[in-house]
């Protein structure tokens, strides 16, 4: 199974890297769901994996922290689906998902300073509000 996995242009995993486990599915299905393993458990070794760059390792770390296990091993179930094939295809698009949702770099915030307009309408507003405090104070009356 050398086949790989392709996540977007110039990221993509090697199908050996995905461990899957067919496992019996709950819910709606009569017979079929006491028969047939339907559900797909799928195990991904994030730290193991050759393909991914670091940065997008972190970042699954971070955030799927919910579906890692200590070992660092993403397990996510899929039981959508009536059949097996539909609950695999479901799980590979799950985790497709996850990975490049992970490769993204958040744009770096450029600094940048308070315009003219805004400190004018800041000092505006500072001496209304100064004044009105003025004309709540007792005056003295000499």
């Amino acid at each position: 199974m050398s086949e790989r996995i392709i996540i977007k242009d110039g990221l993509s995993l090697d199908a050996d890297e995905i461990q899957e486990r067919f496992i019996r599915a709950s819910g709606p299905g009569g017979q079929n769901v006491n028969k047939v393993s339907t559900a797909v458990e799928l195990r991904f070794n994030v730290g193991r994996s050759p393909s991914l760059p670091t940065y997008i390792k972190a970042n699954l770390r971070r955030q799927a922290s919910h579906l890692m296990t200590q070992e660092g091993e993403l397990v996510m179930q899929v039981q959508t689906h009536r059949t097996q094939a539909r609950n695999r295809e479901e799980a590979i698009e799950r985790l497709i998902a996850l990975i490049e949702k992970a490769s993204y770099r958040p744009k770096r915030r450029i600094a940048t300073k308070p315009t003219k307009g805004s400190k004018k309408r800041r000092m505006d507003s500072k001496t209304k509000r100064g004044a009105l405090k003025k004309l709540r104070s007792k005056g003295s009356y000499d």
